[in-house]
């Protein structure tokens, strides 16, 4: 659909099933720059959570209602993304998945406030007026999630335990900040210090206090019913609540025993490429011994938090210089580079990306964690930024967002349903990188294996944890003799933990990827067009694996 055609009856569809998301949650609105619900918070009570429901049956309804056979080929992907999207949501609500997000030292809710003062502002009364009425609600918003926190102990489903402390860990840190040092006041966006003092106010008499009555509830009761073993089998119905968080993550029946052996396999392959980089810089077959000599190298450190914000800006400039060879097509939003904030930054990945504002007036941000500085060296630091930012997350993201071709779902909302796509992108891109020639040296090439390798062990572990009953210490073992430090290691495992079904979506979708490259590649010889290609794989938007796999060969025709 271009901006000035009328929208088809699947447009409508799921304009219509957009807005209710964006209504529904707030936040979502907000962070993609539209402004309309900057007043409220989402509902995550029982009301908030039917409505969603509703939503998700009645679009299931309106897509049923119509002919699939007078449809175009995006009309049948829109269609098959809202099927996927409504049933997946509705599951969801059944199984009661609430129940486990509602503790996740990740992206809990007590991180939306200090998140979202980076992408709300209060620069006006009226802006400012959102802004304080939005820290108001926040008492009956955690009020919610206290009745969650008692749902699942009637219930039995229950975070693990390690997640639970690591809740209570990072908010005790942040009530025991003093509000005008925390990072909703000394981050929010006003115009001067009354307004400040306005945000402070309102921080001190609702926004604590809901978070400490939260932190109350977990150490007081729920705490004592939080599960001792870390993986899903160990909950109530928890091997159908795996198999369906795989499906919502890959958007396919997997069985996680197959899963767990493609781990092991792609294991074996990185291993002898990294075996042999080792015994090109004098090291033979000792992995390790390479990887430890690069970690001891002064000038693989860096020295400041602020060095490694600027090595990862040199590295998107440097990508970005030779895109061209590779993309016909490239994003209009910039990419910048932050450090993740201090609060967040002990529970925080290496690194992650935010997309860009909607219209464009706030770029993509592309974080790194300067946690345990030593450790986030430069070697691993590379293939890190060319996934998040150029050409993987950013490049992905930007383009589907500003394409005029697809509705506002699909330049939006798509990623509800294209999770393994996004992060198989994003997995590819590393080694896209590699192709381009971004790697400065042999160190960060060992550095991108040693990433290709990390996203392997995440199908034997993720599997190892949620179903082959795995203890947490076996998960931080095997991730270390992929070649995680410690740090990461722990970080990554309790990441797992939280997010049930998330760390398969990058190897996953990056070996469908290049599946259907060398199955162009074959087919086309000579005429093969690699820029073709990813314009094809990104000029679509984020879908699911299966729709790809069809589709895909259709786009990318022959070069004449």
């Amino acid at each position: 659909m271009t901006e000035t055609s009328a929208p088809t009856s699947v447009d409508t569809v799921a304009t219509r099933f957009w807005e209710d998301v964006l209504r529904l949650s707030p936040l979502t609105a907000t962070i993609y720059g539209d402004d309309r619900y900057d007043d409220r918070l989402d509902d995550p009570g029982p009301a908030g959570r039917d409505e969603a429901r509703r939503v998700a049956e009645r679009t299931l309804a309106e897509i049923d209602a119509i002919d699939e056979a007078e449809l175009s080929v995006e009309d049948r992907i829109t269609r098959d993304m809202l099927r996927v999207v409504a049933e997946l949501s509705i599951a969801d609500h059944d199984m009661g998945i609430h129940r486990l997000r509602s503790v996740d030292q990740i992206q809990g809710p007590q991180t939306v406030l200090p998140q979202l003062v980076q992408f709300q502002k209060a620069d006006t009364p009226e802006r400012l007026e959102k802004f304080v009425a939005r820290l108001r609600g926040y008492r009956d918003y955690m009020a919610a999630y206290v009745d969650i926190l008692d749902e699942g102990r009637r219930t039995g489903l229950t975070a693990p335990r390690i997640v639970a402390e690591r809740t209570i860990e990072q908010l005790r840190r942040l009530c025991g900040v003093p509000a005008e040092e925390g990072p909703i006041v000394s981050l929010a966006q006003v115009a001067g210090d009354a307004d400040r003092a306005a945000v402070r106010e309102a921080v001190e008499d609702y926004v604590i206090p809901a978070d400490m009555a939260y932190l109350a509830a977990l150490e007081n009761g729920y705490l004592a019913s939080t599960r001792a073993d870390p993986g899903l089998w160990s909950a109530a119905e928890g091997e159908q609540i795996y198999r369906h968080l795989i499906r919502s993550w890959t958007t396919l029946d997997l069985d996680p025993a197959d899963v767990h052996q493609i781990g092991l396999d792609e294991l074996a392959s990185i291993d002898a490429e990294r075996r042999a980089i080792a015994t090109a810089n004098g090291h033979g077959d000792d992995v390790a011994g390479y990887r430890a000599a690069l970690d001891r190298a002064p000038a693989n450190v860096p020295p400041t938090p602020e060095a490694l914000v600027e090595r990862a800006t040199e590295d998107i400039a440097r990508a970005m210089a030779d895109a061209p060879r590779m993309f016909g097509r490239l994003p209009e939003s910039a990419c910048v580079v932050r450090a993740v904030e201090e609060f967040k930054q002990r529970d925080a990945p290496f690194a992650y990306y935010f997309p860009p504002s909607v219209d464009r007036s706030r770029p993509g941000i592309y974080y790194v964690n300067p946690y345990d500085l030593p450790t986030r060296t430069y070697s691993k630091l590379g293939s890190t930024t060319y996934h998040e930012a150029v050409p993987g997350h950013h490049f992905q993201i930007a383009l589907e967002m500003e394409n005029p071709e697809l509705n506002v779902f699909r330049r939006l909302g798509s990623r509800m349903v294209g999770g393994a796509y996004v992060e198989g992108w994003g997995l590819y891109a590393e080694r896209l990188a590699d192709e381009m020639a971004l790697f400065r040296n042999d160190g960060e090439r060992f550095g991108m294996l040693d990433a290709q390798a990390w996203r392997a062990a995440r199908l034997v572990v993720d599997t190892g944890l949620h179903a082959l009953r795995w203890s947490r210490q076996e998960s931080i073992d095997f991730l270390l003799k992929a070649g995680l430090s410690e740090t990461d290691a722990t970080i990554e495992t309790d990441r797992y933990v939280v997010w049930p079904g998330q760390a398969l979506t990058y190897m996953i979708g990056m070996r469908e990827i290049r599946r259907l490259r060398h199955e162009l590649e074959e087919r086309d010889g000579a005429s093969f067009d690699l820029r073709a290609f990813h314009d094809a794989v990104l000029g679509h938007g984020a879908l699911p694996l299966a729709t790809l796999a069809r589709q895909l060969p259709g786009w990318v025709s022959l070069r004449a």
